[in-house]
């Protein structure tokens, strides 16, 4: 960080200062054509001597005097025109730069970087090595804000400092190839933020469950046995993704749900007297509205639907609506979501979870997303951001939140027909309007080009570190200003762990190496390889291995669940058995009960036994009819009286009728031959 007397000094940098014409010391070149943002300097390298091209090789920082002040310009390319080198002669080469700003002189002496440029380089402006002095002059952040996370590159004894609340307030992205050194990046840079604000909370999207280990101190891991993210939190399209397993939904299904979820919920508002349905009185129930309801009530809907006597072409769906549910009830990889016994409005106390709300010192919330199954993951991103972004906006400013994307190329691709729209809108909010409310957004990928250029361009610092593909390059290159597009031409040649750093956060671009993280805070996935377990492969038990990789967690306590149904049921028979007309009675809520089942309940499996279905009837006795039921299907159907079948003619032998409890096949080998073929 620069110390505040080298702004206010006049006379910093003399040390710096050695005889401008002196070969191989401060003397590069003279200025041989320039434009508005470019330079290019001539310059001789006497007697084959390197010193200079070495000294102000590509990437490095330059002088130019123009009067009192001194322009810095960044060197890109150099050449020799002829494409040759002579040993022990002179040889002449181009230096081409890009202009970056200026160090001016005041009358008073006082020395200022500033990123405008008041005169322009003069043909014949001497090019020089630019001072330590002025380094630390450009790339200071300011004071009392400013964090620093390394060093730079031309200058290994000057700090690489950010500005951290322009970093946060407008976000920041890091991208880079794999094995570049992304992650041990964002744990130094998250360090550094919760350490300038104290106010700050944050959650980190992690799909490969390796950053729990960068904050042993500082935060709490939430995985799929510690996640407790009620169904009801999920708007119709998310826990749409969550009931179709990640498949586009059937539209008649989808709207089915549409119409029953709010009455499920509204009756779930009736039979409670807590702060749901104060809340709520005076506001309308869609199925988007987070508040509880039960499943029980919801399957109970779709049953009552189903033994309505209009409506018929909507029941093969409502039966699949169903099924898709119990299935997703019954699936143990959901256990997260259908684990609780009863359903109680937990909605603050996820909040307080997720988002560290108090935070007790441990501010960041790392939510693992390697358990949990693939077809879910888009909506519990889309419910995390979502949240996200509404607790600061009705926090009033009191709660700074930041939300980083590990492989955010997952979530919101560059393909509008890819990825999980509600996810998409949800990141894209927070990347448009979260500035306001103090939502920040931070992005990594390794697939720049892969990502969605709108969501990137809000980014306004950037940490651009190795890429080799040339897609990903031109990305890059796209988002940064004009002013320093040069700065990218080497990106795809820089070291591990050095970055490109450019944006609101840094005044100028910088070529910087971050700084060494402790052994201990690097990020990394607890998995086999950081066991280093010495157990020889050969010895293995494969037994064991097939065992794990077929063993389920324990499926949801849905015993409650099926006393409901199995309540709902009973009273729909007996409606049906006193009804001789079958009129459908109106839908009451099964009651909820007194008090949850004890612990040591045994885990009852969903039966099929217990879902509604009509009475079975032994195939050996007739199916009993009512006149009236048959003249009323008849005027539904709008079909016409059934006759009797005329008999067939005496010359030919009698329609033998398949006997009950046999096959097709079986009924067919019984007959005569004689009747199969005609006796002509």
């Amino acid at each position: 960080m620069l110390n505040n007397d080298l702004r206010m000094s006049g006379k910093a940098g003399e040390h710096d200062r050695r005889d401008g014409h002196a070969p191989g010391n401060r003397f590069l070149g003279r200025v041989v054509a320039c434009s508005g943002s470019r330079a290019t300097i001539a310059a001789v390298a006497v007697e084959g001597n390197t010193d200079l091209t070495e000294l102000w090789s590509v990437g490095r920082l330059i002088s130019i005097s123009v009067g009192r002040n001194r322009v810095v310009a960044l060197v890109y390319q150099m050449n020799t025109g002829t494409h040759a080198w002579g040993e022990g002669e002179d040889n002449n080469f181009k230096i081409e730069t890009e202009l970056l700003g200026e160090v001016r002189v005041d009358e008073d002496g006082r020395e200022e970087f500033s990123t405008g440029i008041s005169r322009y380089p003069y043909l014949g402006a001497i090019a020089h090595r630019i001072r330590s002095a002025d380094l630390m002059r450009i790339y200071d952040a300011g004071t009392g804000t400013t964090a620093v996370i390394g060093k730079l590159t031309q200058d290994e004894s000057i700090d690489a400092a950010i500005h951290i609340p322009s970093m946060l307030s407008k976000h920041f992205a890091v991208v880079g190839s794999t094995g570049v050194g992304k992650s041990t990046a964002v744990s130094l840079l998250l360090h550094k933020a919760i350490a300038a604000d104290p106010k700050l909370r944050v959650l980190i999207l992690d799909p490969h469950n390796e950053f729990a280990a960068a904050f042993p101190k500082h935060a709490v891991t939430i995985d799929t046995d510690t996640l407790d993210l009620p169904f009801w939190l999920m708007r119709l399209e998310e826990f749409a993704e969550v009931v179709f397993r990640g498949r586009p939904p059937v539209p008649e299904e989808l709207d089915m749900l549409r119409d029953i979820m709010p009455e499920a919920k509204r009756a779930f508002r009736g039979s409670d007297n807590s702060l749901v349905r104060r809340t709520t009185e005076k506001s309308s129930i869609t199925a988007d509205t987070p508040v509880p309801y039960r499943m029980a009530d919801l399957l109970a809907l779709i049953d009552e639907r189903i033994g309505r006597l209009e409506g018929r072409a909507e029941k093969p769906f409502l039966r699949s609506l169903k099924m898709r549910l119990i299935a997703a009830i019954n699936d143990p990889r959901y256990h997260f979501m259908f684990s609780n016994n009863t359903i109680s409005d937990t909605i603050t106390e996820t909040i307080a979870q997720i988002f560290r709300i108090p935070g007790d010192n441990r501010p960041i919330c790392t939510f693992q997303l390697a358990g949990i199954p693939s077809e879910v993951v888009n909506s519990v991103a889309s419910v995390l951001c979502r949240m996200a972004f509404e607790v600061a906006l009705w926090s009033d400013g009191a709660i700074h939140m930041l939300v980083v994307c590990e492989e955010a190329h997952r979530y919101i691709p560059s393909d509008p027909n890819l990825g999980f729209i509600p996810t998409r809108q949800a990141i894209a909010r927070i990347a448009k309007e979260g500035r306001k409310y103090g939502v920040s957004l931070g992005i990594i990928t390794q697939r720049p080009g892969e990502l969605d250029q709108t969501i990137l361009s809000q980014c306004s610092t950037l940490f651009a570190m190795r890429l080799a593909n040339d897609r990903d390059q031109e990305i890059i290159r796209s988002a940064i200003p004009n002013s320093s597009i040069s700065t990218t031409s080497f990106i795809s040649s820089i070291g591990n762990g050095e970055a490109i750093a450019f944006g609101e956060a840094i005044s100028v671009p910088m070529r910087m190496r971050f700084s060494r993280v402790e052994e201990n805070l690097l990020p990394k996935a607890a998995s086999a390889n950081s066991k280093h377990s010495e157990e020889d492969p050969d010895t293995v038990d494969l037994r064991k291995i097939v065992t794990r990789m077929r063993a389920v967690t324990v499926g949801p306590d849905i015993s409650t669940f099926q006393q409901s149904v199995a309540a709902s049921m009973a009273s729909v028979d007996e409606a049906e058995a006193a009804d001789e007309d079958f009129a459908p009675k109106p839908y009451a809520p099964p009651p909820s009960p007194a008090s949850p089942p004890p612990a040591s309940a045994p885990l009852e499996s969903y039966r099929r036994e217990l879902l509604p279905q009509a009475p079975r009837l032994d195939p050996a006795e007739p199916i009993p009819t009512d006149p009236r039921l048959d003249a009323l299907r008849r005027e539904l159907r709008r079909e016409e009286p059934v006759f009797p079948r005329p008999a067939p003619p005496s010359d030919q032998p009698p329609i033998t009728r398949r006997e009950p409890g046999t096959s097709l096949r079986e009924s067919i080998l019984k007959k005569p031959l004689s009747s199969l073929y005609n006796k002509d």
